[in-house]
Formats: structure tokens, C-alpha cells, sequence
């Protein structure tokens, strides 16, 4: 039962639902370069990686930032501020995590496994990024980016222009509600010193940058309707996805955080689960799987 307790505490620490946002599109791109499912055994070690790079890079972003997170109301109700886990816990997490995701990586083929410190090196700089650069959005949708490329690095062992549009395509959706988020802290952000693209270019501004990076992933992702040519059905989740993108900037209230949690993870998770659902509709609709 303390196990459990403890389990349930590290997965809050790292947000463990938040696995749900590249996730989807890893799947696509391993369904897309498989044409279908590839044997289950790569299908375990991909997930594997995925769940744990995510949560080995969100465990260290604790540790780094817990000063900070101490200082900020918004934040110092966290694990890590209110002493719930000790430094060598979270550490230890990351460094569990990160030996499970290079192993993943070595299981899976020999690409993998050589560029995996690449995205070990991703998963640590994004954590410090906010301490020298505005651009820290663009550096944590760079390396959500690499869930997609690496599933279809997995399946194939080369790359291809469509795990590229589609790392592309979550670069700009992560970055742009990334920098929704990050409006709630444009204060204590100037005040401290930090670096966010809110804090820069201010709170308009930083909204009319998120609105931009996702009219172009939308547009990115109506390319591949074209390129790939898609059915209805995948349209139509992308319609979806554009209302539920729509309707989170409508939100946007950096003064109401149960508004801004709704705007920036959970309509987010939707969206992702969305484009997942109809594209695998969409497959099996104009292929089947084989």
C-alpha cells in the first residue's frame, strides 16, 4: 500500500497524464511507417522509450526548477516545493529513466540507440532553457518533436519528409500552448529574471505568436491530407482539433488557472487524442490494417 502511495506521488510529480500529448503522434507515425502495425515486440520498446524519456526529462524539470517553483504562488504548492519528495528521489527517477529509454533505444535498432544521447542532451537543456532564452517554447516542442521522428526511426531506420512534417507539426502545437501557459507567470518571470516569450514580447503579443505556430501546424497537418491522400475522415478530426484549438484561446485567463489548466493540458490532450483517432479511422478506412 506505501508502494502504491509513493507510485501514485511520482506519477503527480511528473504529471504522468501528460504522456498523452506526443503520444498520439508517435502511434501515427509508427502506424504510417509500418502501413500498418509492426510486431509487437518494437510496438512494447517504442512506448517503452516514450514513456520514459518523457517522464525522466519532466522529473528532472522539477529538480531544476524547484527553487523557482518555491517562489512562485502558482507553483510552490508542487512536490518538490512542499518537501513531498526528497532531491535524491526525483534524481534517482531521472536516472532510472534515462537508463531505461537508451535501453529501449538498443532494443529497437542501431540508429536509435546511437542518437539516443541527442535526445537525452534535449531532454536536459530544455530544463535550463528559461534561464538564457526566450525561445524555451521552441526548445520543448523541439525535443516533444522527437517522439514521431524516432517512431518512425524505429519502424524504418532512415527518415522521410512525412516523421519530419510531423515533428514539425508538433513543435508548433507543443511551443504554442507552451507560451498560453507560460502567460500566467509574465511577472514573476520579468522579476526573476526569466526568459518566455510572454515575458519578452508581452501578453498580446505572446498570444498572437501562440495563434501563428498553431495555424501552421494546422496547416502542415491539411498537407499531409494532400500528400498522403487521406479520406474524409481524417478531415474531419482535424476539424475538430481546429474548434478545440479555437475555443482554447478563447480562454485564455491567466488570472483563473483552473481556465488556463483546461486551455493549455486538457483540451490539448484532446486535440491529440482527436487527430490519433480519426487517423487511425482513416487507415483502416482507405488500407486496413495488415
Amino acid at each position: 500500500m506505501r508502494l502504491l502511495r509513493r507510485l501514485k506521488t511520482y506519477g503527480e510529480l511528473v504529471m504522468f497524464s501528460h504522456t498523452l500529448f506526443s503520444l498520439p503522434f508517435a502511434l501515427i507515425a509508427m502506424i504510417w511507417a509500418a502501413d500498418g502495425l509492426p510486431e509487437g515486440r518494437l510496438i512494447l520498446w517504442i512506448l517503452i522509450a516514450l514513456v520514459a524519456g518523457r517522464n525522466g526529462a519532466n522529473a528532472l524539470n522539477r529538480w531544476v526548477d524547484k527553487s523557482y517553483d518555491k517562489m512562485n504562488p502558482r507553483t510552490a504548492h508542487r512536490h518538490m516545493p512542499q518537501n513531498k519528495v526528497k532531491n535524491i528521489e526525483v534524481l534517482g527517477l531521472t536516472a532510472v529513466c534515462y537508463g531505461v529509454f537508451v535501453l529501449a533505444a538498443y532494443q529497437i535498432n542501431t540508429i536509435c540507440f546511437i542518437l539516443s544521447p541527442i535526445a537525452l542532451a534535449l531532454f536536459t537543456l530544455y530544463s535550463y532553457t528559461k534561464r538564457f532564452t526566450w525561445a524555451c517554447h521552441l526548445v520543448l516542442g523541439f525535443t516533444c518533436a522527437g517522439a514521431p521522428v524516432g517512431a518512425w526511426l524505429a519502424v524504418t531506420g532512415r527518415l522521410d519528409i512525412v516523421p519530419l512534417v510531423l515533428g514539425a507539426v508538433v513543435l508548433l502545437w507543443v511551443a504554442g500552448f507552451d507560451i498560453i501557459y507560460g502567460t500566467q507567470d509574465i511577472d514573476f518571470d520579468r522579476d526573476h529574471g526569466l526568459f518566455s516569450i510572454p515575458a519578452q514580447f508581452g501578453f498580446k503579443n505572446a498570444l498572437f505568436i501562440a495563434r501563428g505556430f498553431h495555424l501552421l501546424m494546422l496547416g502542415l497537418l491539411l498537407g499531409l491530407y494532400f500528400y498522403r491522400s487521406m479520406s474524409v475522415l481524417y478531415l474531419f478530426g482535424l476539424g475538430i482539433s481546429a474548434v478545440l484549438l479555437t475555443i482554447e484561446h478563447y480562454m485564455v485567463d491567466p488570472a483563473n488557472r483552473s481556465k488556463m489548466n483546461t486551455a493549455s493540458y486538457h483540451l490539448n490532450q484532446i486535440v491529440s487524442m482527436s487527430i490519433l483517432v480519426f487517423t487511425l479511422l482513416d487507415f483502416l478506412w482507405t488500407n486496413g490494417f495488415k
